[in-house]
């Protein structure tokens, strides 16, 4: 394997990366650009809120930029609308907006109630009160308000954002005690379209470069070299088989290596964190091929092929099986691993369903698989749609569990029950299977059916000794896998050694 190709493959890697997450910051920018409803406006609800003190008081707005850059500013951000009403129609109103050093001042030694926290469907609005002996003054007579806006009816406030820390108040127009009005807050944020846009092209600039480089990193990494020493044969579909062939031997774990596996397969969870991404890029580049030409590119199919491989290894040294503590190889291609994954290369693959299998068609098997091997987290709230308040409960998989009850069989006696382990490698057979039919490798619909055991249906060995007579429905027969004798016993005592069945 060439430093060149590997170097290649994480730049375009990386760049592909950054790309997918400008073109995302874009996507999300671009949406809030227009959605600004309420002619270029996001805007709250309007409601009501009361005290019984002289004022109402907001939070600091704090728009102070102390690293921005040069010839950036807070009124580059955009502007602030308020709308407010007196309960009373013929109460005049006051809403304004000024800096926090003065309102304190202008308020001190006033009663008023700050308003610290506002929460929507349902509305609660949460006050701190703050106590005051002294008459209020009439707002309207003050010179230090940036913005304001005074008078019966309703009273509309626009201010354009500026540096400094600000607060917003409203009151009786006359300063008198006793106020309720209905609030409306607005903000308009006129950059959102420039910088999405810019986004969009910077994304598109790094996909550019960084897809062809990762795509020619994956076709270089994917090319079969030659095979290495006692690596498996290519695989074969037997007749009524599923072509995605999993393998998973089961070679002695021990007790208590599985406490640290978490700590010693990270170096393979970084490099996984690459391949992944280049998986998911090179998966839609095949798809587009498959498209147009009805054929998915060898290399990168081997090279797909070769990272859901890699992840079976891990997963079968870690936490998806526990299998071996033999540590994985470090490579795309077949070894002599104990777990292996292999799909024959299709000739041909239908352009249409390319469009929908991977989607629309998986769907039942999507539902099946977040039972099995998904788990998940539900939330429940007491409080109507308050999810502040939610209690969150959380479920393992099925996979989970089971792979939970090896480990502690392994801790505290030292094996692995075989039809345990049989169990494990068929949920992790199905769901690289669906797997692999997401991911555009074969056109086959995944069986719905556990094919439980270390090895395929359709895999034997011819039995030990004489057999030129044994009929033909002898053969062939679910594999007679050599297992250690610590884990599964001794045949030369009698006992079953054959995995899937219990001794």
């Amino acid at each position: 394997m060439k430093a060149g190709k590997i170097v290649m493959f994480v730049v375009g890697v990386l760049l592909s990366m950054l790309g997918l997450a400008l073109l995302v910051a874009a996507g999300v920018l671009g949406w809030g650009y227009f959605a600004q409803r309420d002619d270029g406006w996001f805007t709250a609800p309007t409601e009501r809120y009361r005290t019984d003190s002289s004022a109402l008081v907001s939070e600091r707005i704090d728009l102070v930029f102390d690293d921005a850059p040069t010839g950036f500013g807070a009124e580059d951000l955009g502007r602030l609308r308020l709308r407010a009403a007196s309960e009373d129609p013929g109460r005049p109103v006051f809403v304004g907006i000024g800096p926090q050093a003065e309102v304190d001042a202008f308020l001190s030694g006033v009663a008023h109630a700050e308003i610290t926290d506002v929460r929507f469907e349902p509305f609660r609005a949460e006050y701190r009160e703050i106590p005051g002996d002294d008459p209020a003054r009439v707002p309207g007579d003050e010179d230090f308000w940036a913005a304001s806006a005074s008078g019966p009816g309703t009273q509309e406030l626009r201010w354009e954002f500026q540096e400094g820390v600000w607060s917003i108040v409203v009151m009786n127009a006359d300063a008198t005690p006793g106020v309720a009005v209905d609030l409306q807050a607005g903000a308009q944020f006129p950059f959102l379209g420039p910088l999405a846009l810019w986004l969009l092209i910077s994304g598109l600039v790094l996909l550019v470069i960084g897809v062809p480089l990762l795509v020619l990193g994956a076709v270089g990494l994917g090319r079969h070299g030659p095979p290495a020493a006692h690596a498996p044969p290519p695989a074969a579909v037997a007749p009524g088989s599923y072509p995605v062939m999993l393998r998973g031997d089961p070679d002695a774990p021990s007790r208590g290596l599985w406490l640290v596996k978490w700590l010693l397969a990270i170096p393979h969870y970084i490099v996984l964190f690459f391949l992944a991404i280049a998986h998911f890029v090179t998966t839609i580049v095949a798809g587009f091929a498959i498209l147009f030409t009805g054929r998915y590119p060898r290399p990168l199919f081997d090279f797909n092929v070769g990272v859901m491989r890699w992840w079976w290894r891990v997963g079968f040294y870690t936490y998806a099986a526990l299998g071996t503590d033999r540590y994985p190889p470090f490579t795309l291609h077949r070894t002599d691993y104990p777990a292996d994954f292999d799909v024959p290369y299709p000739e041909r693959l239908s352009r249409g369903l390319v469009l929908v299998k991977w989607w629309l068609l998986a769907v039942p098997h999507y539902l099946i698989l977040a039972v099995l091997v998904g788990g998940g987290a539900t939330a429940a709230s007491g409080n109507g749609d308050d999810w502040d308040d939610a209690v969150w409960t959380y479920s393992w998989s099925l996979l989970g569990i089971l792979v939970l009850v090896a480990a502690i069989a392994l801790l505290f006696t030292a094996r692995y029950p075989s039809g345990l382990f049989d169990l494990v490698v068929g949920i992790n057979r199905w769901r690289f299977r669906v797997w692999a039919y997401a991911a555009l490798l074969r056109d086959e619909y995944p069986p719905f059916r556990l094919d439980q055991g270390p090895r395929e249906l359709h895999e034997y060995v011819a039995p030990e000794g004489p057999h030129d007579d044994l009929p033909p429905e002898h053969g062939p027969t679910r594999t007679q896998i050599p297992l250690s004798k610590e884990q599964y016993g001794d045949p030369a005592s009698g006992e079953q050694t054959r995995p899937g069945e219990g001794r």
